[in-house]
């Protein structure tokens, strides 16, 4: 029955909204509730637990674990979100130029995007990082670098089933340019789908650069980045598990909420489709 199904998507999509919103705030709001400077060393606290002076206990540096970890939000979902957007253009303007226009281009582009795909993502965009050195700039290069290609066969694959539709050929016979066709008739057609492949692929991108960071490949002491904390953290994993655990449900509560998300949002941008199920 579609009622509860209907229902249960509300409800994910309540929550998945919740757990956003809330981060978001965290991350705009973060250097004022924060206690402490998140970079200040403090020997004398190293690997304290929690008290009323440092509410999650304190790093291997004696520095404020709540604090790293609000800033920490700023990074990480912050460069997720900047990465988010720019493959989202990237792929999404590939894709339907090869889609619309076909012929060599299509097969040029296209063989771009099989040889990237034919790998886990994650293993080029370490090869790529590797290359250009550690940083935060140089991670979100390599992950554009290579996320790109999932956003761009997918939008080529809707473009050359819209591009045939009869709206299309009535907008070519009375005279639309190649341009005013993707940008009236087309991207609006294709865009739903693209935008909740975007809102789940952000949660990946969050668990790649926290990967790229742990493997020190990403942010660089001090900058308290989610990923970079796990790396500070795992040789005091016996004795001070809390180093780990913290950025861990970090990632993990962002990740679920763009998946929560990505999962409800075809109910809003495709209407017609929810009706149908």
């Amino acid at each position: 029955m579609p009622w509860p199904d209907r229902r249960s998507r509300s409800r994910s999509r309540l929550v998945g909204l919740a757990i956003l919103g809330f981060l978001t705030l965290l991350l705009l709001t973060a250097p004022v509730i924060a206690p402490h400077d998140p970079a200040a060393v403090d020997p004398d606290h190293r690997l304290e637990g929690p008290t009323s002076t440092f509410p999650l206990g304190t790093d291997h540096l004696g520095r404020c674990l709540l604090s790293r970890l609000l800033h920490g939000a700023r990074w990480s979902l912050g460069m997720a979100a900047v990465a988010s957007l720019v493959i989202l253009v990237i792929g999404t303007s590939v894709g339907g130029v090869a889609g619309y226009y076909r012929g060599p281009l299509d097969a040029v582009l296209m063989r771009v995007v099989d040889v990237l795909l034919a790998f886990p993502s994650l293993i080029p965009a370490m090869a790529i990082a590797g290359v250009l050195g550690p940083g935060l700039a140089h991670v979100l290069v390599a992950i554009v670098a290579v996320w790109w290609a999932g956003y761009a066969r997918l939008v080529r694959g809707l473009v050359l089933s819209v591009r045939e539709r009869p709206f299309v050929d009535a907008a070519r016979a009375l005279g639309a340019r190649d341009g005013g066709i993707l940008r009236r008739h087309i991207l609006p057609n294709v865009l739903p789908p693209v935008l909740v492949l975007a809102s789940v692929e952000t949660g990946t991108l969050i668990l790649a650069m926290a990967s790229l960071s742990f493997l020190g490949l990403g942010a660089q002491p001090p900058t308290p980045e989610w990923g970079a904390m796990l790396n500070d953290g795992r040789g005091f994993l016996l004795t001070a598990p809390q180093l780990m655990i913290y950025p861990g449900l970090a990632i993990s509560l962002a990740v679920v909420g763009f998946n929560l998300v990505g999962e409800a949002f075809p109910d809003y941008l495709d209407p017609h489709l929810t009706r149908m199920r």
